[in-house]
């Protein structure tokens, strides 16, 4: 569901509120050098469960990690050009949806169309629609997933994986631990560049964080973004945390970093110990409730923007049907904003829900860090690296510590049970350039190739074509059945078509998989312009019902002035000054556009004129309606019989 502008406001105004009342005070969060760091993990973050990297098998994560590699070499991984408050912003982690074939995820009004991880033989399928290279590469990222479906589903109510390993059992543990020591840096998702089409940043306190996307869809928004999967997704998620970032910062970050793991180091950043806080903040703890924003996905209708009805929750087996593929390198981010109420360090992504998914489903997230060789020459043969964190709250409650795990290349962890909904989470950056890829079972009731085929065909079945002469005519003309028809025809436009085209050739450059089906829709697309135009045909036709008419003229009157708008705002997305920094083979479309005489269009693109006959039509009918009304008030005033006194 969208949020208002004021509501976004009054949120704002209690996020910075927040941090006012903190002042330089800060929440206590326990690492793994902590003492009760364990007992924390157990007691209050127990859905949370740490897979080191050593316990997955090294096969798997060659081909994962060459998986990702490859996949940016190729130019796999972009940038997104996505909606926030009515700006449009660049995304400051590159990334790629990959799934089952015909899922999309939808976050900060942007669809993303997965690319299929080619599970079985394609060539015998004849859906050979990537070459070799991306198909050995999707293919890998399917293994790691149906590794973590069986790996999740092996967990027992309330049992771990690995947690963080106790102080002295083995010299990778005493490292580990060194590591996390004082870290303030974790895991980078999705985090978007806070540049605006004008360029504007925001001030560290303008917008605060929290949330990401809607159950999504996963990503990071820019500073003080909400996220959407979406999800409707996201999302996905969580706002990003950097404070000011340039377009040449953003697309800098694309710059080439990868090679191998380095040596990573301790944080420098201290953080606050428990007990440690010279004032309470118990006085927080309303404002904090009343600062909590719940997570209502991106998924809506906007995309991420409505959440399934009744309420899908998962069920035993596991099975994860996208993953978002993540890449940021943080050495070519500017200013990334300091985590503001624990102190934790560098954000790349802020604390935030992962939205967009069936409720109470696992995430699971495989986490790789690399840097070249020539970096680490550079750096004078060091090799030590900030490595990247996950930290963990319980949502708004102040009184729990948070909890902060480093993750070394290789380690995967699961967010299980509720924890993605009782808590939040953030990702801290570390030195390293990082790929992340986030499995998730995403909501997709309304997000898939099936679904939308299936509406087309649904508001098709009322258009009859004549076998002899092709011409076309309405099977009912009921208000509903117009409602129902004009609905799907905005979803298909503005949910599929137009989300599809904005992104540019970045599919089809790669893979081939969406050109057909996207062809298809646009034809049923064409069919229902002309299933418009008969019924406005019927709603001009005086042989027909006034009281018909005038119910069918006030829905396609709505309709009408929605798909207007939304055509024009697509328009001044597609021709904006951010869209045109883009290469030719990554620029939005302006698809579907057509001109003023073309022959094979049904109506014209730009519906002024028709929304004005129909306002008309409605403005005569009303005047009638009054007119007559009036007549026989007077009519029947006048010739009232006058009483003998």
């Amino acid at each position: 569901m969208k949020r208002s502008g004021d509501s976004e406001r009054e949120k704002r105004r209690k996020r910075r509120k927040l941090l006012q009342e903190l002042g330089d005070q800060k929440i206590p969060f326990l690492g793994p050098t902590d003492h009760g760091f364990q007992e924390l993990w157990d007691t209050s973050y127990s859905g949370l469960a740490l897979r080191r990297s050593s316990s997955l098998p090294s096969e798997l994560h060659g081909k994962v990690q060459a998986a990702f590699l490859t996949l940016r070499r190729r130019g796999c991984l972009l940038r997104d050009l996505v909606r926030i408050r009515d700006r449009d912003v660049f995304t400051a982690v590159s990334r790629l949806l990959l799934g089952e074939p015909g899922h999309t995820y939808r976050y900060l009004d942007t669809r993303l169309f997965a690319i299929p991880w080619h599970s079985e033989d394609t060539d015998v399928k004849g859906q050979n629609c990537c070459d070799l290279d991306l198909r050995v590469a999707c293919k890998a990222l399917w293994e790691l997933n149906t590794f973590f479906c069986t790996d999740v589903n092996q967990l027992k109510e309330g049992e771990k994986l690995t947690q963080f390993p106790k102080l002295g059992e083995t010299k990778q543990s005493d490292t580990e631990s060194k590591d996390s020591e004082d870290s303030k840096n974790s895991d980078g998702e999705d985090s978007v560049s806070k540049n605006s089409e004008e360029g504007d940043t925001e001030s560290k306190h303008s917008e605060e964080w929290d949330v990401e996307s809607k159950h999504s869809e996963e990503g990071g928004c820019g500073s003080k973004q909400e996220w959407e999967s979406g999800s409707k997704h996201s999302s996905e998620e969580g706002e990003s945390s950097q404070s000011t970032l340039t377009e040449a910062n953003v697309a800098a970050s694309e710059g080439n970093r990868e090679g191998k793991h380095s040596t990573q180091r301790e944080p420098q950043a201290e953080h606050v110990a428990p007990g440690s806080l010279e004032r309470p903040v118990d006085h927080l703890k309303h404002s904090l409730s009343d600062y909590h924003i719940e997570d209502t996905k991106t998924l809506s209708s906007e995309q991420v923007s409505t959440k399934p009805s009744p309420l899908q929750v998962c069920t035993a087996p596991t099975k994860f049907n996208v993953t978002l593929l993540n890449y940021m390198d943080p050495a070519a981010v500017s200013q990334l904003k300091e985590e503001p109420y624990y102190g934790m360090g560098k954000m790349a992504v802020g604390w935030h829900h992962d939205e967009n998914l069936i409720c109470h489903s696992p995430v699971a997230v495989y986490s790789y860090s690399c840097c070249d060789a020539a970096d680490e020459k550079a750096e004078g043969g060091s090799g030590e690296k900030t490595c990247w964190r996950i930290g963990l709250k319980v949502a708004w409650d102040i009184h729990t510590p948070g909890l902060m795990l480093p993750l070394e290349s290789g380690d995967c962890y699961y967010m299980r049970e509720n924890l993605n909904t009782t808590h939040q989470h953030c990702v801290l950056a570390g030195d390293a350039a990082r790929f992340s890829s986030t499995h998730r079972v995403a909501e997709c009731s309304s997000g898939t190739l099936t679904y939308i085929q299936s509406r087309c065909q649904d508001a098709l079945s009322n258009l009859h074509v004549d076998p002899e002469t092709g011409s076309h005519s309405l099977l009912a003309l009921r208000p509903s059945m117009l409602q129902h028809c004009e609905e799907i025809h905005n979803e298909v436009e503005f949910e599929w078509l137009r989300q599809y085209w904005f992104q540019g050739q970045r599919y089809t450059r790669f893979c081939s998989w969406w050109t057909g089906p996207m062809e298809q829709l646009e034809k049923d697309w064409k069919l229902m312009e002309t299933m418009t135009m008969l019924f406005l045909a019927t709603v001009e036709e005086e042989g027909q019902a006034e009281e018909g008419r005038r119910e069918m003229a006030e829905i396609l009157l709505a309709a009408l002035t929605e798909r207007q708008q939304q055509r024009q705002t697509w328009r001044d997305r597609c021709h904006s000054s951010l869209a045109q920094t883009l290469p030719p083979e990554e620029a939005p479309v302006d698809r579907p556009f057509w001109g003023v005489d073309d022959p094979s269009m049904p109506l014209p693109f730009d519906l002024a004129d028709i929304i004005s006959k129909v306002e008309s039509l409605l403005w005569r009918w009303g005047c009638e309606e009054w007119l007559k009304g009036g007549w026989m008030e007077t009519t029947s005033f006048s010739e009232r019989p006058v009483e003998d006194s």
